[in-house]
This record gives C-alpha cells, structure tokens and sequence, in this order.
C-alpha cells in the first residue's frame, strides 16, 4: 500500500512516468473485467477508458489507507453497470456485430470454453460480477465485498450460487456429467 501511495502521490503531482505506470499495472485487470461483464471488445475498451479518466478524476480522494487495486476494481463494476443499463435502454441494430462465426469446432477444450462463457453470461450481473472478480481477478472475498459494497457473507453465498447456476447449466447442456461433478 505504501508503494501504491507513493504513486499516487506522483500522480497527483502530474508525473507523467507515474500516470503511465498506474495505467499500466491496472489496465489488464480493468479491460478483463470489463470484458467479462460486458462481453462485447469495444464496449469494454470505451469503459475502460471512463475507469481511468474516472480514477484520475478522483485520486485525491482515494483513501490510501486502504489497497489500490480493489478500489480501482469498484470504478470498473460501477462503470460496467451503468454501461449495462444505458445498453439496455437503446436499440442495437446487430448484437456483436464484430464476432464472426468460424465454423464449427472440433476442439472440446473450445467448446466447453464456449459453454463456460455462455454460461457467464446467463449469470445475473451481482453473480458475474463477484464471480469473475474472484476465479478471474483473484480478489479476496474482503476486497470483492469492498468493491460490490455488500457484505462478505453476501459475496460468498452470490459466488456459490454463480457456481450452481454455471454447472447446472453446463449440465444440461451435456458439458459436464453427474459423475465428473461429484469426482470434483
């Protein structure tokens, strides 16, 4: 933490190396995450872009108390729900209109990847959120609870149900059998 308000401090003093590195050490998990909930390459690159300008915007009042990084992560989720909920309220002519198909595979890894992000993304947005902040972002229940603003029992309960949901799902599409499930 030390280190993360030192850079701050750097920041906040206009250092561009500072801005550059901040940028740098956050960026991937920030255009994951944003990926992941949004689901769409150019919706997540836009916000993840408002994340920064946000940040930056705000950095006097980060506590520097308090870890970086899952603060950081919070802009990103608030950021990604309002996106979800403006995306909700205008038409799109051609959802992912980007993505081509390539066919039919014949790798099994691929396909159950496919499921998996399917899956995801039949989540409610408290599950996927919390979900991808731990098995993706590998954030602490601590942190993600700081991030969603919920309790940490919440968070563990939403993590377990996402879990439930994915499998059954992943079940009931022939990905995953009862005997593989109960092995695991």
């Amino acid at each position: 933490m030390a280190e993360d308000a030192q850079l701050v401090r750097r920041c906040l003093r206009g250092d561009p190396t500072a801005i550059r590195v901040l940028v740098e050490r956050y960026q991937g998990d920030v255009l994951g995450l944003c990926l992941r909930l949004l689901h769409h390459r150019q919706d997540a690159e836009d916000v993840t872009q408002e994340v920064f300008l946000r940040v930056f915007r705000s950095l006097r009042r980060w506590d520097s108390r308090r870890p970086l990084r899952p603060w950081i992560m919070t802009i990103a989720v608030n950021r990604c729900k309002t996106w979800l909920t403006q995306r909700a309220r205008r038409p799109e002519l051609v959802e992912y209109l980007h993505e081509t198909a390539a066919g039919p595979s014949q790798d099994d890894a691929g396909e159950l990847a496919r499921e998996v992000q399917e899956a995801m993304a039949q989540l409610r947005d408290d599950y996927r959120i919390v979900f991808t902040l731990f098995h993706e972002q590998g954030l602490a229940y601590e942190a993600i609870a700081a991030v969603v603003g919920k309790p940490v029992g919440t968070v563990k309960t939403w993590i377990h149900r996402a879990r439930l949901e994915m499998l059954e799902r992943l079940k009931r599409r022939g990905m995953v059998s009862e005997v593989e499930h109960e092995l695991s």
